[in-house]
């Protein structure tokens, strides 16, 4: 199993001051920055785009801080050429979003990017399995894409376990709801890259925080 990634979702940061609110999580250790892109029309919620990362990055240099851009958005193959621009270092779009996520996964990896695939709570994970040897990560949605601060949906741990199993070296993301309460179950079910967002950003300890969520992993991949 791949090492333990934690990335804060600065959709939970205070958004008056992103370039210090995303500096304060990578000095509390985090690995990536999850920054969630939404258009309102594939989820309705509307938060940010290309000209804010491109902002964010010319304060936190590449290779020195790493962009996970998931992507809620339709026609994700509109936005691969400006997020490539605006400093981003994975481009994850959601399976049910794109007719042709083969030729997408090309694209993205042709604009110099890591390529990842989420799948929504009702997907099935046997919807990526042929895309796997393409992609850099499958990120497994345990709540529904849209709001942050939602409940945990244990019922998405079996989709994580059944990648993990047939893909013992590929990076699987779970995102929503995960904190202290629940992150064992996201562990031991598979998950290394760990999406957080008011569980981090909300703590009276971020690298507390931090800590606990790598440690289960890396509890995990002891075993």
């Amino acid at each position: 199993m791949p090492e333990a990634k934690i990335a804060p979702s600065i959709l939970a940061g205070d958004f008056s001051n992103l370039e210090k609110e995303c500096k304060r999580m990578m000095h509390a250790g985090a690995d990536w920055l999850h920054i969630d892109i939404m258009d309102g029309h594939f989820v309705p919620n509307l938060t940010i785009g290309a000209p804010v990362v491109t902002c964010i990055r010319s304060d936190l240099p590449k290779g020195e801080s790493f962009f996970d851009c998931h992507m809620m958005v339709s026609e994700p193959e509109r936005w691969v050429s400006d997020f490539a621009k605006a400093g981003g270092d994975l481009y994850c779009f959601h399976f049910e979003a794109t007719s042709n996520p083969s030729a997408l996964i090309d694209q993205i990896k042709a604009a110099g990017m890591r390529a990842g695939c989420a799948i929504k709570p009702k997907t099935p994970a046997s919807a990526v399995f042929d895309l796997v040897p393409k992609l850099d990560m499958v990120l497994v949605m345990t709540v529904e894409p849209g709001f942050g601060g939602q409940k945990f949906m244990h019922n998405c741990m079996p989709k994580v376990k059944e990648l993990r199993e047939r893909f013992p070296d590929l990076d699987i993301e779970v995102d929503g709801g995960l904190s202290a309460s629940t992150i064992d179950f996201a562990a031991d079910a598979g998950a290394n890259v760990i999406v957080a967002g008011t569980g981090i950003f909300h703590a009276a300890d971020p690298s507390e925080a931090i800590k606990i969520l790598r440690d289960a992993v890396n509890k995990k991949q002891l075993k």
